[in-house]
């Protein structure tokens, strides 16, 4: 019998469930059976698809069996099986990225946030919540050998040889006495039918059921074995047959969650195309949206038979937090997974399903704005929880930017909430050709930037961009575009350039006339500044933009923005030259006045320093010499 220690990750996750995690027991079975489920698919693919595994007996079925005495319960599927490589990496240590996140997650408020086991796919732990034991007999398809995994969850687990009839998975719960409930018949359905009845392969339940004479005394018992799921592929069924409740107890035991989804799309084409699709979207992001391993959360079926779960290609990236199902009649059975990644077949319905999506999600912003509290309250949580996945799509999907433009939504200077482009061209003053915006850090240093000084003194609304990704995307919009219809019926287009705040030249429409004696009077003092800050800045010019603020930073309009430069940095693309600003100074600011009768050179370098570098930290831009501003500030205090 070999000894293993657990990878650190599952001891403290381990840990975690069993001290912790009393608040929805029950799931530690829709996650067993839903893993026996996951063997089945993977079984069944093979006898279709492999030579190797078409001579294999397979009639898949899930058995759950229970001893209310010994206070057992096992659950037992004869799907792809495991060996002993596979038993180890499969429940000694957690492969999937994320594992951090989730146990920090789970150690702020263990027994709330206990439905996160599925999501962060370590559900077979979650047996430790009603078991102090738990044995796995696995015998992989196509293999001789069996072995049995032995764990009471608290420092390792032990593997050794043993025997099984046929290919599959035993999992044998010793249960401890608060687990023991589910050691019942009617628990057990209970939990079936509301978790997993909608498993496509049938669920035994045997039991003992007592007998009983005519005259009402018990006889004794026999043995019965029922099927306890409908088994049907819910996303088959005829919409009128189906009820909320149907969708939502499918898309739990689908996506791991406890909670119901914020929204679902059920889609049956007929015609050229033979397929069905059930999207949902979940009430919260999942935990790995923004790692590049993700995974993904829509499965691919042929004829309900299963294909895969893990291709990145049955949906964009920037629609990753969509779960579901797609069902296609027209792929063959055998496709692989590289003839999937160019299968035209695949690519339409793939099309059609985005733009489906996309027209959903439309519907709901609209029926926020026209509907009830509780259609505003979804459409809020929507955005709250998936507005930056999308404005990937602005950058990533060209065909649908229109229609994506319409759904991103952003930050402003004019409203409270969330905007859109549409609401801001809404607003807009009759002689306004742009649209304005600011990007760079978190919202409050954006909201109080001093190159927002003359947009508020003209009254001109501003969107406020914090997200990181708003720097990539935004400029590769460059305009957005709204088609209207016109007085004779014909579509009307119009367009709006979008233009930065923070960049030189999108002051022009601020209305202010160049004062050509007030640049002459300035040019003393901003070239004593630009000769003072020398090659740390790009130039030095009079502002036009600036009311209070005595100086402000701005990138050149072909350079990208000092916020973009330190993101790629970070990325690595260190070999990138160097992104120097522009300062722009007021000149009526007593700070720039007072260098007008200074000649003092280390007195003006002094100024000139703490100009940009406080410029530098309005915007939220770290410094490169921190020492030297503070140094440069004392000696001006000082004096």
């Amino acid at each position: 019998m070999a000894q293993h220690q657990f990878q650190t990750e599952v001891s403290r996750l381990l840990h975690l469930i069993i001290h912790s995690l009393y608040s929805n027991r029950e799931i530690f079975l829709r996650e067993l059976v839903s893993n026996a489920s996951d063997a089945l698919d993977k079984l069944k693919y093979l006898t279709v698809a492999d030579e190797v595994y078409k001579n294999i007996n397979f009639d898949p079925r899930v058995d759950i069996s229970f001893n209310k005495d010994a206070k057992t319960l096992t659950v037992s599927d004869n799907g792809i099986g495991m060996n002993e490589a596979d038993l180890i990496d499969s429940l000694g240590t957690i492969a999937r990225s994320g594992t951090k996140a989730f146990l920090e997650k789970l150690a702020e408020d263990a027994k709330k946030d206990s439905n996160l086991i599925g999501q962060f796919g370590v559900g077979f732990y979650s047996a430790f919540m009603v078991a102090d034991k738990i044995e796995v007999i696995s015998r992989k398809a196509n293999e001789d050998s069996a072995w049995k995994w032995i764990s009471d969850g608290k420092e390792g687990f032990e593997i050794e040889s043993t025997a099984r009839d046929t290919q599959g998975t035993t999992v044998l719960l010793h249960l401890t006495d608060e687990g023991a409930e589910y050691a019942n018949r009617w628990s057990i359905e209970d939990i079936i039918k509301r978790y997993s009845n909608h498993v496509a392969f049938p669920i035994y339940l045997t039991y003992d059921e007592k007998e009983w004479d005519d005259k009402g005394a018990e006889k004794g018992s026999k043995t019965k074995t029922d099927r306890i799921n409908s088994g049907t592929a819910l996303w088959r069924r005829a919409k009128n047959e189906l009820k909320d409740e149907d969708y939502n107890e499918f898309y739990k035991q689908l996506g791991h969650d406890t909670d119901a989804p914020l929204h679902y799309i059920h889609t049956k084409a007929e015609g050229t195309l033979e397929y069905s699709t059930l999207f949902y979207i979940p009430k919260k992001a999942p935990f790995d949206l923004y790692n590049v391993d993700y995974k993904p959360g829509v499965k691919l079926y042929v004829k309900r038979v299963f294909i895969t779960d893990d291709d990145k290609e049955l949906m964009p990236t920037y629609l990753r937090f969509v779960r579901g199902v797609i069902d296609s009649e027209d792929l063959p059975l055998n496709v692989s997974r590289e003839i999937l990644q160019q299968n035209k077949v695949l690519l339409n319905i793939k099309n059609a399903s985005v733009k489906k999506l996309l027209s959903e999600f439309k519907q709901m912003a609209d029926n926020a704005v026209s509907g009830s509290d509780e259609a505003k309250e979804k459409w809020e949580t929507f955005v709250s929880q998936f507005n930056r996945p999308l404005k990937e799509g602005l950058y990533q999907d060209f065909g649908n930017r229109d229609a994506i433009q319409e759904l991103v939504r952003f930050k402003s200077t004019s409203v409270e909430g969330w905007t859109s482009f549409a609401d801001y061209v809404s607003r807009m003053k009759s002689d306004q050709k742009h649209i304005y915006y600011i990007t760079g850090g978190d919202e409050k240093t954006l909201r109080s930037s001093p190159l927002l000084e003359a947009y508020r003194a003209k009254e001109i609304e501003v969107l406020v961009m914090s997200d990181d990704i708003d720097d990539i995307v935004i400029p590769s919009l460059h305009s957005y575009r709204k088609e209207t219809p016109g007085a004779d019926g014909k579509i009307e287009s119009q367009s709006w350039e979008l233009k930065a705040v923070n960049r030189a030249g999108a002051d022009e429409e601020l209305g202010e006339k160049k004062d050509k004696d007030a640049e002459k009077e300035a040019k003393p003092v901003i070239e004593k500044i630009k000769k003072a800050l020398g090659d740390r800045v790009k130039d030095v010019k009079l502002s036009r933009r600036l009311h209070d603020s005595p100086s402000c930073i701005v990138a050149d309009e072909n350079d990208p923005s000092i916020q973009m430069a330190q993101m790629l940095k970070a990325m690595g693309q260190t070999a990138m030259t160097e992104i120097k600003p522009i300062l722009e100074v007021n000149g009526d600011h007593p700070i720039v006045v007072g260098l007008k009768n200074i000649d003092d050179e280390n007195r003006i370098a002094d100024v000139a320093g703490v100009l940009l570098d406080q410029a530098l930290l309005v915007e939220g831009i770290k410094l490169n010499d921190p020492a030297d501003f503070v140094k440069r500030l004392n000696r001006l205090l000082s004096k």
